[in-house]
């Protein structure tokens, strides 16, 4: 499968509502120099990347994903009908 370096950035507005916290606290992370970024017309745009990272090193931000960030939505996109699933066999040999 092609890999692409395509890189994604969000303002820290989109951050904070997909992650679920403050936007003061993507502000203090990149005051404190936890997220890569760039400045873009005046405005922060954070690498989606270093924001995946660094969510995950901190416990309570990773539990806010999961409960009012973008994690409280993964079960309702879990596929229940299997006939639309991928078949496992039929993704090898595209491999």
């Amino acid at each position: 499968m092609p890999t692409t370096n395509t890189i994604i950035r969000l303002s820290v507005s989109e951050a904070a509502r997909l992650f679920g916290v403050n936007s003061m606290t993507i502000r203090r992370a990149i005051k404190e120099k936890s997220l890569r970024y760039v400045v873009v017309r005046g405005r922060y745009k954070i690498d989606f990347e270093s924001l995946v990272k660094w969510s995950q090193q901190r416990p309570l931000v990773k539990f806010k994903l999961e409960t009012k960030g973008l994690g409280q939505f993964v079960d309702k996109w879990k596929i229940k009908n299997t006939l639309y699933s991928p078949n496992p066999k039929v993704a090898e040999r595209e491999e």
